[in-house]
């Protein structure tokens, strides 16, 4: 029983230290992305653990661009200064590695973010935007008459983004 329990500290410290580290906020999809890259955590016992830092106030959650976003309090990071020994040196350099990767991985990978939500059986509200820093910096929303529309126009935004976006701006910054 000790050992899970020094188990289960040593992994609310290394979530603390993940914080620390990102110096922003992350969705817990992307916290556990990172985390499983260090140790092979269960994502059930992970939502327990974030919970439990946030029941604690060690975390704080709030809703950023209609999107849960996570980071580290102040409690947080007092609370990581005083336990930060329980992390193993290892796992440090593990994390600040896997950090290093996936950190930029999930820059990229949240940048453009394209979304349909259903209206009705027939319409979809289709969402297209760029993510800079977790702050929207370009969005378009549109409607599409169908499922099979609302993809296509999502899938375009997604795989084309880097060329429609300019041609956007061009068309919306342009004197006549």
């Amino acid at each position: 029983m000790g050992n899970d329990a020094d188990s289960l500290a040593q992994d609310k410290v290394l979530i603390l230290y993940i914080f620390n580290k990102l110096k922003k906020d992350i969705t817990s999809s992307d916290l556990f992305k990172i985390l499983s890259n260090i140790n092979n955590i269960n994502y059930f016992y992970f939502r327990q653990i974030l919970i439990d830092l946030v029941d604690s106030k060690l975390i704080g959650s709030y809703t950023k661009d209609e999107i849960s976003v996570f980071e580290i309090t102040d409690e947080g990071k007092n609370s990581l200064e005083l336990t930060i020994d329980v992390l193993p040196g290892l796992i440090k350099l593990k994390a600040d590695t896997v950090l290093k990767k996936e950190f930029n991985h999930i820059i990229d990978e949240s940048s453009i973010v394209a979304e349909y939500i259903p209206e009705n059986e027939t319409n979809f509200t289709v969402k297209c935007k760029i993510i800079e820093n977790n702050n929207t910096v370009f969005e378009v929303k549109t409607f599409a008459g169908s499922r099979e529309y609302a993809k296509t126009i999502a899938d375009n935004w997604k795989n084309n983004a880097n060329s429609i976006f300019p041609k956007i701006m061009d068309l919306l910054t342009k004197t006549k």
